[in-house]
């Protein structure tokens, strides 16, 4: 089916790329300020435009198709690029700086995404990037000193929810130490929360353990394991592809996953640009993993 620019309207690739990122009709609809049936319809149409379907989906899951693939990277840009015109003529930009904190498991994989949409979009905003451990960012947020941070929640109430990320016990085949008892182990900090996971793990299952390394930094961890010292936890986005994740067959129990939140200063009320960048983080990660 040939089609003109014209018939790819804003609309329609606004509510596919906001199905995209929320993960589903319903909670793109909200982001859209527009009815679920409404939503599926401008999909529909945009699927109709290019004569391709886009999107796979059932009552669970969500899948781009190639085509769906292929169109999302431009959709971006062309929804981004109309935020940017619509600020240079509005006399809207903003400007100012944010403080951000986030630790190293996240950023990569969930923090990184989110700063390449925010930044063509606010030139004018500076980023400045704590990377710590959540431990650390959370007292700083408290006090002030950050405006935000992308952290494991601490407690049920604090925050704001954005999904739950897998902890894992991670090891290295060369050396198979999950055999060993008592089982050897690598520890982030004492006020750690996947420290506490691991430990409530352990004894449940009534595994003799013995702490052999302390690092509270995650490239310390990975070479506990990488060297052959210790097996450790880790979140699932931060293992590295030649380590082994362990489980149940390797005597090893389940873990309690991390809740992703995100924290914001009461200082910063008021401050457009980190209201701004407090929305994207929100919108873009908000429960990715439920339907």
């Amino acid at each position: 089916m040939s089609f003109s620019t014209r018939d790819l309207q804003m609309d329609w690739l606004r509510s596919f790329v906001a199905v995209i990122d929320a993960g589903s009709l319903s909670r793109a609809a909200g982001e859209v300020h527009r009815s679920q049936s409404a939503v599926s319809m401008q999909l529909k149409k945009l699927e109709a435009a290019l004569g391709h379907r886009l999107v796979e989906r059932d009552t669970r899951t969500l899948e781009l198709t190639t085509e769906g693939q292929k169109l999302l990277g431009y959709a971006r840009r062309i929804l981004d690029l109309q935020a940017e015109a619509h600020i240079a003529l509005s006399g809207e930009e903003l400007r100012g700086v944010v403080r951000l904190g986030v630790p190293d498991d996240y950023a990569a994989k969930y923090l990184t995404p989110v700063l390449k949409r925010f930044a063509p979009r606010h030139s004018g905003v500076e980023i400045v990037l704590s990377c710590e451990q959540s431990t650390s960012l959370i007292p700083r947020v408290a006090s002030g000193d950050l405006d935000l941070a992308l952290v494991s929640r601490d407690h049920a109430r604090r925050g704001t929810l954005l999904f739950h990320e897998p902890m894992v016990w991670i090891g290295s085949e060369e050396f198979a130490l999950w055999r060993r008892d008592p089982l050897p182990i690598a520890m982030y900090e004492e006020s750690s929360l996947a420290r506490r996971s691991a430990l409530n793990a352990l004894a449940l299952q009534g595994r003799k353990h013995r702490l052999v390394y302390n690092s509270s930094s995650l490239a310390g961890q990975i070479a506990a394991v990488e060297s052959g010292l210790a097996v450790a936890v880790l979140t699932q986005c931060s293992v590295p592809p030649h380590l082994q994740i362990l489980g149940s067959q390797h005597g090893l129990g389940p873990l309690e996953p991390m809740q992703v939140a995100v924290y914001r200063s009461k200082g910063s009320r008021g401050s457009k640009a980190v209201d701004s960048l407090y929305s994207l983080l929100v919108n873009t990660l908000r429960l990715a993993d439920s339907a």
